[in-house]
């Protein structure tokens, strides 16, 4: 019997069924702002303990806020907020305090006048005390009852990585500038929460990065400058450094690695190819300066990545990303938590993490799918019980999102090209009108499995979607990165076609319905889908992609790239091309240079604080196009940098690129 039945009488019943249309309406929409709006709950951690749980907690109309659980009793406190500031992120110092930084997520880069700024608080929310300042200039003096003391300054920032949690103390970063604003090196202080007192750590030169041992402690420091990289060692309780490997930056060579952790044992272990297509997790021996001959953990198909999950003293797996992200356990008792999870979240990924001392009887589940964002929860290992701590973000439901398949299609070439198609929810699943959206970078992974609110927007809205890893890719071996080396516009841009052909021959997508999107990399290759293929695609959204390849290199009197000169003499001539040995063929590939034959509707959008593609790359590409185009729409966000970062303008974005879709391949194409 139906709770309707239950709780009206009969004639009212009539009534309503008399008066109800013959056909249900369809539901409206999903918002936009379901998909785009900030996280409700991110980036949660547990305590050492692991008895308190800390996370950042957002919510319509306020400030992004700083909350600790207690397990015990499953009570929340407020611990941190700001009026005029959100908490960025956070780390546990000790089972008792926090350190985390701030920043206005409000406003656009343009408009920010602030520094991130770094404070630490008790987990009950008491001596908070500010560290860094919040804007230059590093003197400035925090004044007050019984207080007369310096700020750090404004850049200074948490190091990101778990310390030895055993005091007041934790490890910060600092980097200093050149005249360019470039990055020169980065220091490693040691700051006293409660104190504000600072010990810098001796460095081995300019240092890019440094790396804690499983006890939280310095132990790897590394350079990359002049096209080279430089891995400095230092022996536990000593000061000075060693070198132990030396290799090309952007080409590798023999030996060559990526650290990844320590183990309880001083073992490092590192991201190595060890003569092989694909990378995998190795030993690496700090005595002998070799490679374990055997890996610990391979990934078939993909190189290894993901890091070490470790309690003090003890490694206990991996966390890896394949196909999807998941645990491998080499500890039997994780592996046995990991099976009773699996089992009471059947219909989700569920990684795990845990807090720092071997006693600790609870780990945090962190569980997603394709059609679910992620929801956060505790496990209690001793009870078998599972609490539930909150939802990533409210407003999805997922009998409403399109499922997620992996799919490899074969570029014109014989390569394989991984991809991720998504399918809308319900009804037809031939013949759709499809979006290629191309992932940035370019030379990174694009596609994670899992649920993605620019590719769900898309598919709500009826559309298919192929995200492809088209050759230059990360993540699937040498062979596929490296075939991507100067292949800006060449066959990195068939791969992409290759791939909406392989959805027409699938019986996916309508061949006379197809645009291709995408932002940075992908919004260039958004524009070259047009020059080179303008019988296969429709019409082509741009937000902030590069138009002119020699722009990356030269600037412009008005604005410099915030791309590091390293990359550009020693990593862009050997990706993307050389501006004197490959002129003809980075003219040939950049679509300024071709805008004549753009005949197509395009949407652009920028950044007007963009640092990375500055607005001139759109602006004259914009005047280029539209002197014999008139389908041009163009929209310029002036506090934006390369990215979007503020609500309304991700809501104004993705409103407009759902008309322009709607008008030119959707149903509003068909009228």
């Amino acid at each position: 019997m139906s709770i309707l039945s239950r709780t009206l009488p009969a004639a009212a019943i009539l009534a309503l069924l008399a008066a109800a249309p013959a056909q249900a309406e369809a539901p409206a929409p999903v918002p936009i702002e379901a998909f785009f709006s900030k996280p409700l709950l991110e980036d949660a951690a547990l305590s050492p303990s692991g008895r308190y749980l800390a996370a950042i907690s957002g919510a319509p109309g306020r400030r992004d806020a700083l909350v600790v659980l207690d397990l015990q009793d499953n009570k929340p406190r407020l611990v941190a907020g700001f009026s005029d500031a959100d908490i960025l992120d956070f780390q546990w110092v000790n089972d008792e305090r926090l350190l985390y930084n701030v920043s206005d997520k409000q406003t656009g880069p343009g408009g920010q006048v602030l520094g991130s700024g770094l404070y630490a608080v008790n987990r009950d929310g008491s001596a908070m005390r500010q560290l860094a300042n919040r804007r230059a200039p590093q003197e400035t003096m925090a004044t007050g009852s019984n207080i007369n003391r310096r700020l750090l300054s404004w850049n200074t920032f948490m190091l990101g990585q778990r310390g030895a949690q055993d005091s007041s103390r934790a490890y910060v970063v600092s980097p200093e500038f050149n005249n360019l604003g470039e990055v020169r090196t980065v220091n490693l202080l040691q700051l006293d929460t409660l104190t504000g007192q600072v010990k810098t750590v001796k460095r081995p030169g300019n240092v890019d990065r440094w790396l804690l041992d499983n006890a939280g402690e310095p132990r790897l420091a590394t350079q990359s400058e002049g096209g080279k990289t430089t891995i400095h060692y230092r022996e536990p309780g000593g000061d000075d450094w060693r070198t132990i490997a030396e290799f090309a930056t952007y080409t590798g060579s023999p030996g060559a690695f990526a650290p990844v952790g320590f183990g309880s044992d001083g073992a490092l272990f590192v991201l190595a190819q060890a003569g092989q297509d694909t990378a995998s997790l190795h030993t690496f021996d700090l005595a002998s300066g070799k490679l374990s001959p055997e890996p610990v953990v391979v990934t078939r198909g993909y190189d290894f990545t993901g890091g070490l999950v470790t309690r003090r003293g003890k490694v206990l797996g991996v966390s890896i990303e394949t196909d999807a992200r998941a645990n491998v356990w080499f500890d039997k008792d994780m592996q046995a938590v990991q099976e009773a999870v699996d089992k009471q979240l059947p219909s989700t990924v569920n990684t795990i993490s845990v807090p720092s001392q071997p006693d600790a009887q609870w780990v945090l589940v962190r569980s997603y799918s394709d059609t679910r964002p992620v929801f956060y929860r505790a496990y209690n290992t001793r009870t078998g019980a599972l609490v539930a701590v909150g939802r990533s973000r409210d407003g999805i439901d997922p009998a409403r999102m399109g499922r997620q398949e992996p799919v490899r299609y074969k570029a014109r070439d014989g390569r394989e090209i991984p991809a991720l198609l998504t399918l809308p929810a319900g009804g037809a699943k031939k013949n759709l009108p499809l979006v290629m959206l191309v992932h940035g970078g370019p030379y990174v992974r694009g596609n994670h499995w899992g649920w993605n609110g620019q590719t769900q927007f898309l598919a709500s809205r009826g559309y298919a979607v192929l995200e492809p890893d088209f050759r230059g890719s990360r993540g699937y071996g040498q062979a596929h990165y490296r075939a991507g080396w100067r292949q800006w516009g060449l066959a990195m841009q068939d791969d992409v076609a290759d791939g909406a052909r392989w959805a027409i021959a699938q019986g996916y997508a309508d061949p006379q319905r197809i645009c291709i999107a995408g932002g940075s990399y992908g919004g260039y290759a958004a524009l070259m889908g047009l020059v080179k293929d303008p019988d296969l695609y429709k019409c082509a959204v741009n937000y902030f992609g590069v138009t002119d390849i020699n722009l990356l290199y030269d600037g412009h009197w008005s604005f410099k790239s915030d791309l590091q000169d390293d990359y550009r003499i020693h990593g862009m001539p050997l990706l993307v091309g050389d501006q004197v040995k490959d002129a003809a063929q980075l003219k040939a590939t950049s679509p300024i240079e071709q805008a004549a034959r753009i005949t197509q509707p395009v949407l652009l959008a920028y950044g007007g604080a963009d640092r990375r593609v500055p607005i001139y790359h759109g602006s004259k590409f914009r005047d280029a196009v539209a002197a014999h185009n008139k389908e041009v729409e163009w929209v310029m966000y002036p506090e934006e940098g390369h990215g979007w970062s503020l609500l309304e303008t991700r809501v104004d974005f993705w409103g407009r690129v759902e008309k322009f879709l709607d008008k030119h391949i959707g149903t509003g194409a068909n009228k």
